[in-house]
C-alpha cells in the first residue's frame, strides 16, 4: 500500500501541488497560475472566473494524486480565500473536487508551515533566521526567537499591491509613491506587533520564498527553463532586487516577457513584488536573501508524514 501524501496551496496567484512519498522524497512538483485573488481586494468576494480557472487545475492535480496512489492530502487556501465572504463556497467545492480536507489557514498558521519548509534543508546558523514569503494577497514575515516562532502576516502582495496603487503595466510617479506608502504601513504595523523585529535588524539570515523570489532568480540566472537546482538557495543582493525592480517598471508587461526567466502570470504583479521585498530589505538591513524553493508545500507534507 502507498504512503504518498500530497499537499496542495490555494494562493492568491498560482495553485500549486506537491505529492511526496513516504520517505518524503518529492514525487511530482506542479504549479499553475490562477489568480484566485482576482478582484478580491475590491469587492471582498472571489469571482465565479476565477473559482473556476482553480477548480479545473484542482480537477489535474486530483487526477494527479489517484495515479501516485495518495492516500492522504490537505488542501490549504491563504489570503484571498482568507478575505473572501464565499470562502465556505470555495471551500466545499474544493473539497469534493480534491477528496481530502480543505481548510483556510491563518496568518499564523501560513507563516508556521512555510517556516518549517523554507528551513528544513538549511544548515543550522546562529544568525537568527527569518523567512519573507511574497504572496499574491499577504506577505509572511517569520522569525524563530529562543526556539518561539514569532511572525506577522502583512497585508500587502503582488496582486495587492498591483491592484491597489502601482497598476500592472508603466510605473508612474504616483504610483511608486502610493505603493511605497502603502507598504511601509504595513511594515510599521509589523513591527509594532512583533517587537522581536527590532532586535534582529542588521543581523539576521534571509530567506525568501514563494513566486516572487523564485522569478527573480530564475531572472537573475537568466534560466528560460525552470531549474529547481539553479534557484533553490539562489543568493541575491538587494541590488539584484532594485535592479529588476526598476528595470520591469519602466516597461510594459509584454516587454517583461521578453526576459529569460519571466514565468507567464507573473510579469503584471512581480514588479510589485519586488517593491515589497526591497522594503523588506530595507528595513532590516539586509543585503542579501537566499532564495528558497521549499516552502509551505513542503511544511504541510512534513506534517502529513509525522500525523
Amino acid at each position: 500500500m502507498s504512503n504518498a501524501v500530497a499537499a496542495i496551496d490555494c494562493g492568491s496567484n498560482s495553485t500549486r501541488l506537491l505529492v511526496s512519498s513516504g520517505e518524503g522524497r518529492a514525487l511530482e512538483r506542479d504549479m499553475r497560475i490562477t489568480r484566485l485573488s482576482q478582484g478580491v481586494d475590491a469587492s471582498g468576494t472571489l469571482t465565479l472566473e476565477a473559482m473556476e480557472r482553480t477548480f479545473e487545475v484542482l480537477a489535474t492535480y486530483r487526477a494527479v494524486c489517484d495515479d501516485l496512489d495518495v492516500q492522504k492530502g490537505l488542501l490549504v487556501a491563504t489570503s484571498a480565500v482568507r478575505d473572501a465572504s464565499n470562502r465556505a463556497t470555495f471551500l466545499s467545492r474544493a473539497r469534493d473536487v480534491v477528496g481530502f480536507e480543505a481548510r483556510v489557514l491563518s496568518g499564523g498558521e501560513e507563516a508556521t508551515f512555510s517556516y518549517a519548509g523554507a528551513t528544513r534543508d538549511l544548515d543550522e546558523s546562529r544568525t537568527p533566521t527569518m523567512i519573507v514569503d511574497v504572496g499574491g494577497g499577504s506577505t509572511e514575515l517569520a522569525l524563530k526567537v529562543r526556539g518561539e516562532l514569532k511572525s506577522f502576516s502583512m497585508q500587502l502582495g503582488c496582486v495587492r499591491v498591483s491592484e491597489r496603487a502601482l497598476g500592472r503595466g508603466l510605473v508612474t510617479p504616483e504610483g511608486d509613491s502610493a505603493a511605497r506608502s502603502m507598504i511601509r504601513a504595513e511594515l510599521d504595523r509589523a513591527f509594532l506587533a512583533v517587537p522581536d523585529f527590532d532586535r534582529v535588524v542588521g543581523h539576521v539570515r534571509l530567506i525568501g520564498l514563494a513566486g516572487t523570489v523564485a522569478t527573480l532568480a530564475q531572472l537573475d540566472a537568466r534560466l528560460a527553463v525552470y531549474d529547481r537546482d539553479v534557484v533553490h538557495h539562489r543568493l541575491l543582493s538587494r541590488a539584484v532586487v532594485q535592479d529588476w525592480r526598476d528595470r520591469l517598471a519602466r516597461e510594459t508587461p509584454e516587454e517583461r516577457l521578453a526576459h529569460p526567466g519571466m514565468v507567464v502570470g507573473r510579469e503584471d504583479v512581480l514588479t510589485a513584488g519586488l517593491y515589497i521585498l526591497d522594503a523588506v530589505m530595507d528595513r532590516f538591513d539586509v543585503d542579501q536573501l537566499l532564495s528558497s524553493e521549499s516552502d509551505i508545500l513542503d511544511g504541510i507534507v512534513s506534517s502529513l508524514l509525522l500525523a
